[in-house]
């Protein structure tokens, strides 16, 4: 029996899979550029700068604004949740597993970081606009567009 929301074809398909042990249910490891989170927490900032993009690499070539540097500090520190506004910090291996507030215009939406962000911006994950909510047909259009027919 197919589960709900899926055909035929791709229930037939998993059993397929199942059946040859192709399905097994774990979760792969994780890696960047071909190193575990182990490996890369354990590099130096020159050997990690390698494995960045263009762009970070580029950023922590040319060094760290004073803002930058204080936002570490609280990081050494072991704060529970960091608060900030920067939201052009570059996330590094040793964020893992913390929970950052980043400021996103009128409030601060809570982070977890996790490895697959390796490598981007803080500022990615906490968004700053808001989504649009449409409402009815033809609210706000022309006069055409109201007309709904009767079937």
């Amino acid at each position: 029996m197919a589960k709900r929301g899926t055909t035929a074809k791709s229930a037939r398909r998993r059993a397929r899979k199942a059946k040859l042990g192709e399905i097994t249910g774990r979760k792969k490891e994780f890696t960047y550029r071909g190193y575990t989170l182990e490996e890369l927490q354990k590099l130096s900032i020159e050997e990690l700068i390698d494995l960045l993009p263009a762009r970070a690499r580029r950023s922590i070539k040319r060094g760290l604004l004073d803002k930058h540097k204080k936002f570490w500090k609280k990081v050494e520190r072991g704060d529970e949740v960091i608060r900030t506004h920067d939201r052009d910090i570059i996330i590094l291996p040793n964020l893992v597993g913390r929970k950052i507030a980043v400021h996103r215009g009128n409030s601060f939406e809570e982070i977890t970081i996790k490895p697959e962000m390796i490598g981007h911006y803080l500022g990615e994950f906490a968004l700053t606009r808001k989504m649009a909510k449409h409402t009815g047909v033809g609210v706000g259009a022309t006069r055409s567009s109201k007309h709904l027919p009767l079937k």
